[in-house]
């Protein structure tokens, strides 16, 4: 890119996508601020790139929002909800975005660019978490303000940070439905091409990786290729968490998300999305021979 490349705003720079995702925009030359909760322990980390500008905020104050957004031309959000949450907590995605939506029509945003799910879009399943996304995603069209949308599958990076435990990778139930696994460095790559392209259409975008595999499937994979020590794959039934989600919001967030990701139909949607931001190259495979 040129000097005159983008202005973004990275908000959840720090997490197990946003990481991947900032890097790539550093190495396609936007000039990335990310708006974390504490700089200096984020620049101990050693998280992101060092080019990348610090700001402290939170997507719960419009004004500390709009002064970060301000001289910016993209805000890029990726919001997680923590697995503890419950259906009365103050749900980070819809209210957040309301939030940032206020504050990027104060600021003089461009674009706002958004990470959904997939899973959201599948009728099947009633959730508050989805109906939270649903939300977002509404609130965002309906601002008027120029949008990337991106409609992910399943993150491979979820199977060692999520999933795994010591030397074993638990899962929750059995898959009837094979996802599209994705890396997060894959999808990065396609978050910089799309907000480089020009114009102020509205865009969304389905990410899908090479290969369909059943959670099992993407499981086993790791394990086999996973050079740093051996792992084994087991599943618990889907239905004690289900019990115990009465009783835990953990619980009954692991057995609504693993409901979704064992039986939800995914066909292959990315065709679009590889012709215009390029093909995924990484498979479960190779991405566990490399992992740290």
């Amino acid at each position: 890119m040129s000097s005159a490349s983008p202005r973004i705003v990275v908000i959840g720079s720090t997490g197990m996508l946003g990481a991947p995702v900032t890097q790539e925009l550093v190495a396609a030359d936007f000039a990335v601020t990310a708006l974390v909760r504490d700089p200096e322990a984020t620049r101990a980390s050693k998280r992101l790139p060092a080019g990348v500008t610090l700001v402290a905020g939170d997507v719960s104050d419009v004004k500390g929002l709009a002064a970060a957004f301000r001289g910016h031309d993209i805000v890029y959000v990726s919001l997680a909800v923590p697995i503890t949450a419950s259906a009365s907590a103050w749900r980070v995605e819809s209210e957040g975005m309301k939030n940032i939506v206020a504050a990027a029509r104060e600021a003089g945003i461009k674009r706002i660019a958004y990470l959904s799910s997939l899973l959201h879009r599948y009728d099947g399943f009633r959730w508050w978490v989805f109906d939270m996304k649903r939300e977002a995603l509404s609130i965002l069209k309906e601002s008027g303000i120029p949008s990337t949308v991106f409609f992910p599958s399943n993150f491979i990076e979820s199977i060692p940070y999520r999933s795994r435990q010591g030397s074993r990778i638990n899962l929750a139930g059995s898959a009837r439905e094979k996802a599209y696994w994705i890396s997060a460095r894959d999808y990065g790559k396609q978050v910089a091409r799309a907000l480089a392209l020009p114009g102020d259409a509205s865009r969304e975008y389905v990410v899908q990786g090479p290969e369909p595999l059943t959670i099992k499937e993407a499981a086993e994979q790791f394990a086999k290729h996973y050079t740093k020590e051996k792992l084994a794959v087991g599943a618990a039934p889907l239905g004690i968490f289900k019990v115990l989600g009465l009783f835990s919001p953990t619980f009954n967030y692991v057995w609504h998300i693993s409901d979704a990701i064992n039986n939800a139909p995914e066909p292959f949607q990315a065709e679009a999305t590889w012709k215009e931001l390029g093909k995924p190259e990484t498979t479960v495979a190779t991405f566990a021979a490399s992992f740290q």
